[in-house]
């Protein structure tokens, strides 16, 4: 479910000797930890930048960056808090490069059907009629979130689809909490304002 995804804390603990095997130069760690961050990972670059082709890029690159700074990070600090920073980084780099589009500017696209790669990772309940209308709902969701700025979906997709802290939110982003809850605040409100008109079949501008 869109804004909704279950985090398992089983995968964070199970990661813990991996982290520490691949800081000491073992590559073949790396897979063990890839399988547990990695969907959560690509949905969130999906959030970001609209393109699964690019959020696939993008997930590479963050790897070859996390093999590169592994040394330096401090494993008294969550993994995920320090993996969806690095990823931060890389996606905003490339949203400011691109002359088309505003971190802070609502998103104005052509295509819905990019926002598929990434709700395919979202959870389905096993019963078909609530699984129909889940989908539904999941599909308004998803798609009023296209309409809201990048640092927006940012918000919504780290608090809601990964269960972050707003003081994880913060790290992430790198600014001030205070600059985390209002953007939270704008980003919810943008979300039942674009949900609303697609719901009614209104312009989303």
């Amino acid at each position: 479910m869109i804004l909704a995804a279950a985090v398992n804390p089983e995968p964070y603990s199970s990661a813990d000797d991996q982290i520490l095997r691949l800081q000491r130069g073992d590559p073949e760690a790396l897979t063990a930890i890839l399988a547990c961050y990695q969907n959560r990972l690509y949905r969130y670059l999906c959030r970001m930048v609209h393109d699964p082709a690019l959020a696939d890029d993008l997930f590479q690159q963050t790897w070859l960056r996390v093999m590169e700074k592994i040394g330096r990070y401090d494993a008294r600090a969550r993994f995920d808090t320090w993996l969806f920073s690095v990823a931060h980084n890389l996606a905003i780099d490339h949203l400011r490069r691109r002359h088309d589009s505003s971190l802070d500017e609502p998103y104005v696209g052509q295509d819905d059907s990019r926002i598929t790669a990434a709700d395919r990772l979202c959870s389905r309940g096993p019963d078909p009629l609530e699984e129909l209308l889940e989908s539904e709902r999941a599909a308004i969701l998803a798609a009023g979130m296209q309409d809201l700025p990048a640092i927006h979906r940012e918000v919504l997709s780290l608090r809601f689809e990964e269960g972050m802290r707003l003081e994880q939110i913060a790290e992430v982003a790198a600014v001030p909490l205070s600059t985390v809850k209002s953007r939270l605040h704008r980003a919810l409100e943008g979300l039942r304002g674009a949900v609303g008109r697609r719901s009614q079949g209104r312009p989303t501008q």
